[in-house]
């Protein structure tokens, strides 16, 4: 097999795309005594950049509430650029879905729990996502055309 035929996965960067921390109802809200709901959703998405070049994000939000009001919102996209070449067609998919998300979201975990306390909050600590099963659940047609999922 010549070198140029020879299969290509290279991490070329990872790096915070997009971070947002909103308060809307603070400081009254944060005399309130209640327990807050917690609601995260997450999304994955894949893009070429140039040939044989991709940029994967993953995105999470983390909505807070007591009662109908919000205590904070939190939107971060983590995004990582993948060398990947000369792989079969069909494994392409599962590369961006699966190996590629994998890599990028310990660093979105990390990032968002570091903006919520950095917000004067306790961090909210994303759990580990088996991104393998959630690829499955696309590829057999079990979830919406919605691209965030509820992972709570």
């Amino acid at each position: 097999m010549a070198d140029t035929d020879t299969p290509v996965f290279q991490i070329q960067r990872i790096y915070l795309k997009e971070a947002s921390l909103e308060q809307p109802n603070s400081p009254a809200i944060l005399l309130e005594q209640e327990q807050p709901t917690v609601d995260i959703q997450l999304g994955v998405d894949a893009q070429p950049v140039a040939e044989g070049v991709y940029e994967v994000r993953v995105t999470a939000t983390v909505t807070t509430k007591i009662k109908d009001k919000t205590v904070f919102l939190v939107e971060c996209k983590q995004a990582g650029i993948f060398e990947i070449r000369n792989l079969p067609e069909d494994q392409m998919a599962p590369i961006m879905g699966i190996a590629c998300p994998q890599i990028v979201y310990p660093y979105l975990r990390g990032n968002v729990a570091d903006l919520i306390q950095r917000g004067g909050f306790p961090p909210v600590h994303l759990a580990e996502i088996n991104f393998q099963a959630m690829y499955e659940q696309q590829q057999a047609g079990q979830d919406t055309a919605e691209a965030p999922r509820i992972i709570t």
